[in-house]
């Protein structure tokens, strides 16, 4: 596929990804789903994180100072703390975010193992990357048998069960901490039922709308030293726009084979 394409269908895609997350279910979604990540993300600390997603902030009560989020053209972004480039091309220094989160977004960009591998490449050793998305087998994906829920998001995306994408996680090496699920309801309700969350969230039954992966960077050999570097430096002081990409070769090059 051109890259042509790809910068033409992708801020498309966010655009229609933001209808549906500012729609009610999309909205009581994001509620359940920032409910199940708040638990793990105050316990992070560090400097900076980065949020790929087509919703809201879900990390807003995180500890970590300097916030990023990411958008595919200016127009898009939502603030000055915003990179827009290419997910798959960050225009950061290796290995200097604690935190990635990679929201719904593996369903709808083009290649998703590249996207995987740039998030690999910017967490640094110990850092954490979360990946939220869609859970074939729930509610959500019963309702995508119907054919017409096909032709429009979040159902016309790839989806992939947690399972595959713990392979893809193994595979730039990071170890899988714990996958949790969310978006509890009845098939043809919203996820609304507080009571019904509340019990799939304590037994952590694979019945939600969607799963929560969080996985942890593993630590590099002590002779491999990654540059040091100042991000704000990196980014001229300014996240909004492009900025110098700093890279070398590294293990998350690798291609994911996982299918």
């Amino acid at each position: 596929m051109s890259n042509s394409h790809k910068t033409i269908s992708l801020p498309e895609r966010v655009r229609e990804g933001r209808r549906f997350w500012a729609s009610k279910p999309g909205e009581a979604l994001w509620r359940a789903e920032r409910a199940c990540l708040g638990p793990a993300c105050e316990a992070l600390h560090g400097v900076h994180s980065l949020e790929l997603s087509l919703a809201p902030s879900l990390t807003d009560m995180c500890p970590v100072r300097h916030a990023l989020r990411w958008a595919p053209t200016r127009e898009l972004a939502e603030g000055p703390a915003t990179l827009v480039c290419q997910p798959d091309r960050l225009p950061l220094p290796d290995g200097c975010l604690q935190l990635v989160v990679i929201h719904h977004l593996l369903e709808v960009v083009v290649d998703p193992h590249h996207l995987l591998q740039e998030a690999a490449r910017v967490t640094a050793d110990g850092g954490r990357l979360v990946l939220i998305g869609w859970l074939p087998l729930g509610p959500a994906g019963v309702a995508r048998l119907w054919s017409r829920h096909r032709r429009r998001w979040p159902w016309s995306g790839s989806w992939r069960g947690p399972g595959r994408l713990k392979d893809w996680l193994t595979f730039v090496d990071f170890e899988t901490e714990r996958i949790d699920y969310c978006g509890f309801h009845l098939p043809g309700a919203a996820p609304r039922n507080a009571s019904l969350e509340a019990l799939g969230r304590r037994h952590n039954l694979p019945l939600g709308d969607s799963f929560m992966i969080r996985a942890r960077r593993r630590a590099m050999p002590a002779q491999v030293q990654r540059p040091r570097f100042s991000l704000d430096a990196a980014l001229g002081g300014h996240s909004l726009g492009s900025a110098t990409r700093l890279t070398r070769q590294s293990r998350s090059d690798r291609k994911i084979e996982v299918d």
